[in-house]
């Protein structure tokens, strides 16, 4: 039976009667299926073609799901080309790849596939009157600010994120759990009061606070654990992860995130969620 113009899509694969493995997902209408037959360019794709028909052999071309819309086909391929990932010639990860967890990562816990909260990297950036560390630690909050650039990276913070607070020049020093998302500074108050009124060496947190793109971001949290700048956890020439932003995953730091737990005494993945 004719299908609706709009469920003509199909998806199918390319499999090598060598071995009888799949090596090319693609989707489409009509011919479209047996075109790769004659495709000259240079890819990975063509040169197995290439070398299946030397053999006096084709390639076996299977439908796999037809009947399909244009975005049904689109998020099916993108399965496929997920499940096999590195044995398939397919260039293109598809439109929904971004989507999908990333290949060879089944032996990690990642933020947004296997809890949703996330552990992140998170710098101090302590300056001479503001984000001072003490203050940071005595008070519960940490803060970006003085442009958008900084402001931006923390604004997907939620509540419940861990953060790994690491003191440039000293080492990491302190986990946390978010409990308050970042604010616009005047919208922050501890016991009632801002910071710079709890914590006068922090005077600086109260510039530009009338400016959104400029002011100040604090965001509150429960420290897990933390220590004083003379007691912050580092290791020389161990491969351990610093950067200048101010806020990044851990997800692919392992040694960043056992050197964490083994000198912080926490298990990180019992924190999140």
């Amino acid at each position: 039976m004719a299908q609706p113009a709009d469920r003509r899509y199909y998806v199918y694969v390319y499999i090598d009667p060598r071995n009888f493995e799949e090596f090319y997902y693609g989707k489409g209408q009509g011919s479209r299926r047996l075109a790769h037959l004659e495709d000259a360019t240079d890819s990975d794709k063509v040169r197995r073609i290439l070398d299946i028909k030397k053999e006096g052999l084709i390639p076996i071309i299977k439908t796999v799901a037809a009947g399909l819309t244009e975005p049904e086909a689109h998020l099916i391929e993108t399965t496929l080309i997920w499940r096999l990932g590195r044995t398939l010639t397919n260039k293109a990860a598809g439109r929904y790849a971004s989507l999908f967890r990333p290949q060879n990562t089944m032996h990690k816990q990642l933020s947004g596939y296997d809890f949703q909260n996330g552990i992140y990297y998170f710098n101090v950036g302590e300056g001479a009157d503001h984000r001072i560390w003490e203050d940071c630690r005595s008070l519960g909050y940490l803060s970006a600010g003085g442009g958008v650039r900084w402001r931006n990276q923390i604004l997907d913070i939620v509540p419940g994120d861990v953060l790994v607070a690491y003191l440039k020049g000293h080492g990491f020093v302190g986990v946390a759990q978010v409990r308050q998302a970042a604010r616009p500074y005047v919208d922050v108050r501890l016991k009632g009061k801002l910071i710079h009124e709890l914590a006068p060496t922090s005077s600086g947190m109260a510039s530009h606070s009338d400016d959104k793109d400029l002011c100040e971001y604090p965001m509150l949290v429960d420290w897990i654990k933390s220590v004083p700048r003379n007691e912050a956890k580092w290791k020389a020439k161990f491969g351990l992860y610093t950067t200048q932003h101010v806020k990044a995953s851990l997800d692919n730091q392992a040694k960043t995130l056992g050197f964490i737990e083994h000198e912080f005494e926490v298990v990180l993945g019992d924190l999140i969620r």
